[in-house]
């Protein structure tokens, strides 16, 4: 069982083009669950009329939730114990979404209005959606080099279980969602 679990380790890129594209592969899926968690918890939070501060909050608890989710449920159909997901999900996955949850509400809350903007503004959406891609973008050199260094997303692939959507999907998405929120910023600011 060690020496399997040494080979998979070994078989991880540690430099060059496949250790981006695997960086690349496990931002995008903890973007995927911190955004999931980061729109529930600005929708319900606007809906709800909570403080600007507690809508952070509560997207935050929800990204955090969402991202570790994502994580775990591979690892839990392969027949782990919760018990054993739970650590390997902390260590996949802590500094990421720490990352992204720390670019994206900074981004959000310097936007003017973003916070204030129902979720009928076209202002509340675009400034999210530019925030998460921005996150995405901070977050991945810190991937990039928890995986060259056995951390980070290592931690599950040594599992070899992994799951959701496919990376090609979710970076199309992520795209779109920021030019989509970069449009709408440039709009706001010229009025």
């Amino acid at each position: 069982m060690r020496h399997e679990h040494e080979r998979h380790r070994h078989d991880l890129p540690a430099r060059g083009g496949a250790l981006s594209a695997l960086a690349l592969s496990a931002t995008l899926h903890c973007l995927t669950g911190c955004a999931l968690g980061e729109v529930a918890g600005m929708v319900l939070g606007t809906a709800f009329g909570l403080s600007s501060w507690a809508t952070v909050g509560l997207a935050v608890v929800l990204a955090f939730l969402f991202g570790y989710t994502l994580t775990s449920l591979p690892l839990l159909r392969a027949g782990m114990a919760l018990g054993a997901v739970v650590p390997i999900a902390l260590a996949t996955d802590t500094v990421s979404i720490a990352i992204m949850e720390l670019v994206d509400n900074a981004t959000i809350v310097a936007i003017p209005g973003a916070l204030d903007a129902g979720l009928g503004d076209l202002l509340f959406w675009g400034g999210l959606a530019f925030s998460l891609a921005l996150a995405g973008a901070a977050a991945f050199p810190a991937n990039r080099w928890l995986i060259a260094h056995g951390r980070g997303h290592a931690v599950a692939h040594e599992h070899g279980a992994h799951g959701g959507p496919p990376t090609a999907v979710v970076a199309a998405a992520a795209a779109g969602a920021g030019l989509f929120g970069a449009a709408v910023l440039l709009a706001e600011a010229l009025g």
